[in-house]
């Protein structure tokens, strides 16, 4: 195994296009699964790209009409930033993503870039309009995940960042597992929701996640709660809201199970995002 450790962005994409390389930034998700190769009985490692020591990979920034968050902020740096409402969901899912440890060393770019059905980030990057730089463009991260622990990045390719659009309006998350922390999603849901001083809802983005190979927008319910009241917003999700989720069967739950779980999680997320309105109203 060869171990690369640049310094700088120029070196790393340097590395990135002429080695094949496993990129490591927090590594909470690469050792692990290393470890559980080695206890397959597969031993093979592949080379490494540390890219740790980059300095300009760091931190959340705000760049006038977005935020960017950069390759190496971790979930701390996420829960720490002062951000305004419409993060609060992305804030949200990072104090759900494994222990104070985990979200110490863990960044919300690895998380995407691992691509897991359950990545508590992904809905809200969704929800978000959040875009991906990637070696120099920007992906959309509709079009980022393609399917099952699968990006739009190639081989070769370095993300270095997610950007976040500046718009009004609040963020939320509704997770559910089998306990409350430490926890692998069942189902799990994600919103952006703006509204107009009369309570009414101008724009309404939602995203579930870990009911189907990659997480989706639920595109027929948007469309259906615009120009209607927040407070009845509840009331207004149906079954077919979800035709587009595609749930299995495994250990934690059943796809009927999950269907049912997903369209209460995202009933209970509109009316939390109700009543918020409504002490902030007061």
């Amino acid at each position: 195994m060869r171990y690369f450790r640049p310094t700088t962005l120029a070196d790393a994409l340097a590395i990135r296009r002429e080695h094949a390389v496993t990129v490591l930034a927090g590594g909470t998700d690469l050792y692990p699964a290393a470890s559980a190769r080695r206890a397959w009985g597969d031993p093979a490692q592949a080379d490494i790209l540390d890219i740790s020591g980059i300095a300009e990979l760091r931190g959340i920034a705000d760049e006038g009409d977005h935020w960017r968050i950069g390759a190496l902020a971790t979930w701390t740096d996420l829960i720490r930033a002062d951000l305004p409402p419409l993060l609060d969901g992305l804030k949200a899912a990072g104090r759900a993503v494994g222990g104070v440890q985990i979200q110490n060393r863990g960044t919300l770019v690895g998380n995407a870039c691992t691509a897991s059905p359950a990545g508590d980030g992904i809905p809200n990057l969704l929800a978000l309009d959040a875009a991906f730089e990637v070696s120099g463009r920007a992906i959309a991260a509709a079009d980022f995940f393609t399917g099952y622990r699968a990006t739009a990045a190639g081989p070769h390719d370095l993300v270095t960042a997610i950007r976040i659009p500046k718009r009004p309006g609040r963020g939320h998350f509704e997770k559910l597992g089998a306990r409350r922390y430490l926890v692998i999603s069942i189902a799990m849901v994600a919103f952006a929701v703006e509204t107009d001083p009369a309570g009414r809802i101008r724009d309404a983005r939602i995203a579930v996640g870990a009911c189907a190979a990659v997480a989706r927008r639920l595109a027929a319910l948007e469309a259906e709660l615009a120009g209607q009241p927040l407070a009845e917003a509840p009331g207004l999700v149906a079954a077919h809201h979800l035709a587009g989720l595609a749930p299995i069967d495994d250990v934690r739950a059943s796809a009927a199970y999950r269907m049912a779980a997903a369209r209460a999680l995202v009933a209970d997320g509109l009316a939390a995002l109700s009543r918020t309105s409504d002490r902030r109203a007061a």
